[in-house]
């Protein structure tokens, strides 16, 4: 029997910032447009974790039937199915009760805000959700179609989503923004494959970080930080604030910049998911303090 502590390592709290961060900023981008709704925005953070939690144990249960994440395959945090800790029903079960209710929330959402067309984006969501490690074909064993949909929908749904169902407006400074923290969640799934390179290649998994190999994984995850930063400052409306905050993030952007490229791996990496995790939410964060402030 798994135990609280181990349920709660399944559901991957380093990568929640992936989904809180866009969610985030798109409040704030609603609170400069003078359209912000504070039940919209509680539903949208409670869509955008309970999606989360769902890909981190559907990603337990389907890549555990298949033996990805056999004993002595897995370098990361312990997986429920792999380990044998949960019966795969179990866990199963458990991602399906995330879809369910961020599916029950997401939809109250849209009737509210009247965006009918976005519950079809919502289940577009939920599939790619499901398919990314399950059923007979899931893109996450193909390399570079994970991160198009990790950009399209941790970055432009979950930004551009959220703004509009209070707001009913898109501004292109709400574009760049939304590429930039698409771009950082990618950084964060192309830590994780990083990491898993020896694990993936022995299971088949051919994910684009094996696809490129070590080195040009290291250098993609240095092109992922240095186009956000780019898109984050682009997206600020008031110069000295855009100068302050590329100059903050450069800085912050160095300490798994440098792991990364000095050649870490392994569970060395962990510690360097979790930073980008947090770079991701301060980017979020401060992009939406800034459009909360000044407008957009």
């Amino acid at each position: 029997m798994a135990t609280g502590s181990q349920w709660i390592e399944a559901a991957r709290p380093k990568t929640l910032p992936a989904s809180l961060a866009p969610v985030i900023m798109g409040i704030g981008g609603a609170i400069g447009l003078g359209q912000a709704s504070v039940g919209k925005s509680v539903l949208a953070l409670l869509v955008a974790l309970a999606f989360q939690v769902g890909v981190n144990f559907s990603n337990d249960y389907s890549d555990g039937i298949r033996g990805t994440d056999a004993k002595g395959k897995r370098v990361g945090p312990q997986r429920l199915t792999g380990a044998g800790l949960a019966a795969p029903r179990t866990v199963l079960v458990a991602a399906l009760s995330c879809y369910a209710f961020a599916g029950i929330c997401g939809i109250v959402l849209c009737v509210w805000a009247g965006s009918y067309a976005l519950i079809a984006l919502g289940v577009l969501a939920a599939l790619a959700a499901w398919f990314y490690t399950g059923g007979k074909h899931p893109y996450g064993y193909l390399p570079g179609v994970a991160e198009v949909m990790v950009f399209a929908f941790f970055g432009l749904l979950a930004v551009q989503g959220t703004i509009w169902v209070q707001a009913h407006t898109l501004p292109w400074r709400t574009w760049t923004a939304a590429s930039g923290i698409g771009l950082l969640s990618c950084a964060l799934l192309l830590v994780n494959n990083l990491r898993d390179i020896p694990g993936d290649r022995q299971s088949g998994k051919n994910t684009l970080a094996v696809k490129l190999g070590d080195k040009g994984s290291r250098y993609l995850f240095a092109c992922y930080l240095y186009a956000a930063l780019v898109l984050g400052v682009v997206s600020f409306n008031v110069r000295w604030e855009a100068l302050l905050f590329g100059v903050a993030m450069a800085v912050w952007v160095c300490f798994p910049l440098l792991k990364v490229l000095q050649g870490a791996r392994g569970k060395a990496l962990i510690k360097t998911l979790k930073q980008v995790g947090q770079i991701t939410l301060g980017y979020g964060l401060a992009i939406a303090v800034q459009w909360a402030l000044q407008g957009l």
